[in-house]
C-alpha cells in the first residue's frame, strides 16, 4: 500500500546507545506499547538491549483500545512469560498499580537479596517505548508533577532525564524510539496511523484508505455514523470511500486534508475504541516479542 515508511532520525540512534549504557545501573525495564497495537508496538531493539533483564510491558491508551481485545493480549503476554498490565495513564491509582507489578516481577531477586541481608529500599526503572506512546503522560501521572514534557506529536522527548516517582521508585526516562527497518509496511501503517510516526514522514491518503479498510471491515457503525454514511456507500472502494467521505465532511475534492481529518478522528478516538492487532499476529511471526 503506497511508498514504503521509513523513520530512524539520528537522536532515536543516540536514545538506543544511551539506553544500552545505562540499561545496567536499572533493576526493571518499563516498556510502553500501544494497546491499539499491542504487537506492533513492540520494539525489537529494546528486547535485544534488555538481555535477560527484567521487563514488564505497559500498555498504555487502554482508553482508546477494545477492552476485549486488550484483555487478550494481556493473556497472550502472561501465558508466554512476559509480565503485561494495561492501564489509562491519566486514571487514578496507575502509580501503585505499576510498583506492586514491577516488585512482583522482582520478587525472585529481592527475595534473593534479602536472603543475603541486602534490602532494595528503592526500585529503579527505565521507560522505554516507540514515539507518541503516552510515555510523558504516564510519567508525569507516576511522579505527581509536570516534570516530562508532553505532547501529542512523536518525538517530544528528546533527552534522558532520572524522575523520582516515590520514595521507593526511581524512574529514569528515554527518548521514544524506532527500530532501524520495520519488517512490513503494515507494522509501518499501524505505527503511523496510531501517531508512532512523524507526520511528514508518511502519505496521509495512504493511511487514510488503510484506516477506512479496517473501520469499514471492523467497525461499520463507526464510520456510517462518524462521515453520515449510509450502508450502500460500505459499497465502494476504499479509495471511492475516501472520495466520498471527503465530499460528504464539506471538502470537495481535498482528500489530502480529509485523509489527515479521518487519522486525526482516529487517533482522538472519534471512531469508538479499535484495537489493529489481532492474535493471528502471533501466528504470522511478523516479528517475536518471546523472552
Amino acid at each position: 500500500m503506497g511508498s514504503n515508511i521509513q523513520w530512524f532520525p539520528g537522536h532515536m540512534a543516540k536514545a538506543i546507545r544511551q539506553f544500552e549504557e545505562n540499561v545496567h545501573v536499572v533493576d526493571i525495564i518499563f516498556e510502553l506499547v500501544d494497546a491499539r497495537i499491542p504487537y506492533s508496538s513492540v520494539n525489537p531493539e529494546i528486547k535485544r538491549v534488555a538481555g535477560n533483564k527484567p521487563r514488564l510491558f505497559i500498555l498504555t491508551k487502554s482508553d482508546l483500545a477494545d477492552p476485549k481485545m486488550t484483555q487478550k493480549w494481556l493473556d497472550y503476554f502472561n501465558q508466554t512469560g512476559l509480565s503485561a498490565i494495561s492501564i489509562d495513564s491519566k486514571a487514578h491509582g496507575v502509580r501503585k498499580k505499576i510498583e506492586a507489578a514491577a516488585r512482583q516481577v522482582l520478587k525472585p531477586q529481592l527475595e534473593k537479596s534479602q536472603a543475603k541481608g541486602i534490602k532494595k529500599d528503592i526500585l529503579k526503572a527505565v521507560c522505554v517505548g516507540v514515539p507518541n506512546v503516552g510515555k510523558s503522560t504516564l510519567l508525569n501521572q507516576l511522579v505527581s508533577k509536570r516534570s516530562a514534557a508532553v505532547g501529542n506529536r512523536p518525538g517530544v522527548t528528546k533527552g534522558q532525564q532520572w524522575l523520582t516517582s516515590s520514595p521507593t521508585m526511581e524512574l529514569l526516562d528515554t527518548p521514544g524510539i524506532l527500530w532501524p527497518k520495520f519488517q512490513n509496511q503494515e507494522i509501518a501503517d499501524k505505527l503511523a496511523l496510531t501517531g508512532a510516526i512523524k507526520e511528514s514522514i508518511y502519505h496521509p491518503d495512504d493511511i487514510a484508505l488503510f484506516a477506512l479498510h479496517f473501520f469499514r471491515t471492523n467497525h461499520e457503525d463507526e464510520i456510517l455514523k462518524r462521515y453520515h454514511l449510509n450502508a450502500n456507500d460500505l459499497n465502494l472502494s476504499d479509495v471511492d470511500l475516501l472520495l466520498k467521505i471527503t465530499e460528504k465532511i464539506g471538502m470537495k475534492d481535498d482528500y489530502d486534508r480529509a485523509s489527515i481529518r479521518i487519522i486525526n478522528d482516529v487517533q482522538k478516538g472519534k471512531l469508538g475504541r479499535f484495537t489493529l492487532d489481532s492474535l493471528e499476529l502471533v501466528n504470522g511471526n511478523e516479528h517475536s516479542n518471546d523472552n
